[in-house]
């Protein structure tokens, strides 16, 4: 799909289960699993889906997904093949290499999000694209080297010490106009300093959801993860940014819907629901 000067593609870089109580919260699952059914494990299927944004010279790639240096063990637990992480494999079919991206915007640096922003080289951790600038808020930076206890399990120093080392990381320092068209936001309810680029269009724009809405079953603005570390301000943010949505025409990047990538969303009389789905 285009938006003003710029062309936007999904680009997938896994699948992976996660627990969906975990995924849902204190959301029953009589209602839940309608819209994603679990197994008998209660895992239910996830993507780690990126966006690509070509145009104005530019390259750019919006999170990562987990990347290829995960353990054995954590592949095993997360049901992660190999083959569904090349990353050269998916840009390719847009005629593109690693070596092509100019940008990387990391929404946060949780490792199903920022853990191909780097890869093994010579037996240490490098800039996967090497010829790009990565860009990540100064925030979610300073919570990731020093997290809580809460959320030190989700971060993985290999994903971004070697961009501070490479002098290639650029610290964002709150909302922004990125590049020409794309704008920044910026929530905390999921993690301190978690960014969403909006690619702007005429007519509609791109807003791209990481964890704020990881799906499109967590639209309705009650629905939300375990996972987000402060529950009360997530709900807030996505009442915001979900109206927003209805009154300048957004269409939703949805990161880890396991079928969905983009949709817009309608009110009704009770609540905000998904409305028109769109493939990119």
């Amino acid at each position: 799909m285009k938006f003003a000067d710029y062309e936007c593609s999904s680009i997938e870089l896994g699948d992976f289960f996660l627990d969906g109580g975990a995924m849902f919260g204190v959301v029953p699952k009589k209602l839940w699993e309608k819209k994603i059914p679990a197994d008998d494990n209660n895992l239910i299927p996830m993507k780690a889906r990126s966006l690509l944004i070509r145009g104005d010279g530019r390259n750019i790639l919006v999170d990562t997904g987990p990347g290829s240096k995960l353990s054995g063990k954590m592949k095993k637990i997360y049901g992660i093949d190999d083959h569904s992480t090349d990353v050269n494999a998916s840009l390719s079919k847009h005629g593109l290499t690693c070596d092509d991206i100019t940008d990387v915007i990391i929404t946060h640096l949780h490792f199903d999000h920022a853990g191909g922003s780097t890869t093994i080289r010579d037996k240490k951790p490098v800039p996967a694209f090497p010829n790009a600038k990565y860009y990540i808020q100064k925030t979610q930076f300073e919570s990731a080297i020093n997290p809580g206890s809460g959320e030190a399990s989700s971060f993985t120093r290999d994903d971004f010490v070697p961009l501070e080392e490479s002098g290639v990381l650029k610290m964002l320092d709150g909302p922004c106009t990125l590049f020409s068209g794309i704008e920044v936001f910026v929530t905390d309810g999921h993690t301190k300093g978690q960014q969403h680029p909006l690619v702007k269009g005429k007519e509609a724009s791109l807003f791209f959801c990481a964890d704020l809405i990881p799906t499109s079953a967590h639209i309705p603005v009650s629905w939300r993860m375990a996972y987000d570390n402060y529950p009360l301000t997530i709900i807030k943010e996505k009442e915001e940014y979900l109206t927003r949505a209805l009154e300048e025409n957004w269409i939703l990047f949805f990161e880890h819907d396991p079928v969905i990538a983009a949709a817009s969303v309608r009110i009704t009389e009770t609540s905000i629901r998904l409305d028109k789905i769109f493939s990119l």
